[in-house]
């Protein structure tokens, strides 16, 4: 192989994984023109074609998907072996990327994660904050934040933080318009502001438990958001029900902003855990990161 096939055969990388020469030349730092040059001597010299172009998209061929899934692997093994020489270094340094919803960001991540990142200047912290149920492996994370009952049994997984609930919350002013519902069931006849999850495919169903009894209602309402922080606000100025972890509204109960309803059907899930693959042996910068999220005392 010629020392010129790698760079190129690293781009080709990038363009099957985008699907698209545009993305891949952000992400590599260079032209789309270039780019497009590049591939296309690389099929000149490997005498066959490795991507189909169109006007909307680009995809491998049959070749070019082998090549895609056999030397993948091959380069993913060296970038972690160069990964792991930063060992040998007296400070921890490399970036890793976390996946997290923004309830898990502001609560349990960010309070921890403030407190030592001084301490380590090198490691630098990628936060993708959203409420999806990502693939880190395939969006190439290095570890995600979920709830400790959906996080997949081939990760190693390290509690994060306690364990809480969700709480149906609203103004006094619209419990006052509207009245206060009895039962998950007397929702539907709510107002209510729905959390959308795009991974799932919609809305989220909210879920109640009371004596070994479990129930899923799907409300509807004039707001949606993808964040349990703007959910919480709306409920504030008087939109509708929401329903929101705990450690969100104590204060806003507290002080009569908002009141809860539904209490006793309210059920604790697993706290937070940190997640990642078990394949790789981790990074100095990863660990810090585990050591810095790590539950310590009890639940």
């Amino acid at each position: 192989m010629q020392r010129e096939d790698m760079k190129d055969l690293l781009w080709f990388l990038e363009v099957a994984k985008e699907g698209s020469f545009t993305k891949a030349a952000a992400n590599l730092a260079t032209s789309q023109s270039t780019l497009s040059h590049t591939i296309k001597q690389l099929e000149a010299r490997l005498g066959v074609r490795l991507l189909t172009r169109t006007t909307r998209s680009v995809a491998t061929t049959d070749a070019g998907e082998r090549l895609f899934r056999s030397i993948l692997p091959r380069f993913e093994g060296i970038e972690a072996d160069l990964g792991d020489l930063v060992a040998f270094r007296e400070k921890p340094s490399g970036t890793v990327r976390l996946t997290l919803s923004d309830h898990a960001l502001q609560t349990t991540v960010w309070p921890k994660l403030s407190v030592v990142l001084d301490k380590y200047p090198d490691v630098k912290v990628e936060l993708y904050a959203d409420n999806g149920m990502r693939n880190i492996v395939e969006e190439r994370f290095d570890a995600g934040v979920r709830l400790g009952e959906n996080v997949d049994k081939d990760m190693i997984a390290v509690r994060i933080g306690p364990d809480w609930r969700l709480r149906a919350v609203a103004s006094p002013k619209y419990f006052a318009r509207r009245g206060r519902p009895q039962a998950p069931q007397d929702l539907v006849g709510h107002v209510c502001i729905n959390m959308r999850q795009a991974t799932l495919g919609g809305f989220y169903a909210w879920e109640f438990e009371k004596d070994g009894r479990e129930l899923r209602v799907r409300v509807d309402g004039q707001l949606s958001f993808n964040s349990s922080i703007s959910q919480l606000e709306a409920a504030v100025s008087g939109f509708g029900i929401a329903y929101v972890p705990d450690n969100l509204v104590e204060e806003h109960i507290a002080d009569g902003r908002l009141q809860a309803v539904l209490d006793d059907w309210s059920h604790p899930f697993t706290g937070y855990h940190l997640y990642y693959p078990s394949r790789r042996q981790m990074s100095p910068a990863m660990a810090v990161i585990v050591d810095a999220l790590r539950q310590r005392g009890s639940n």
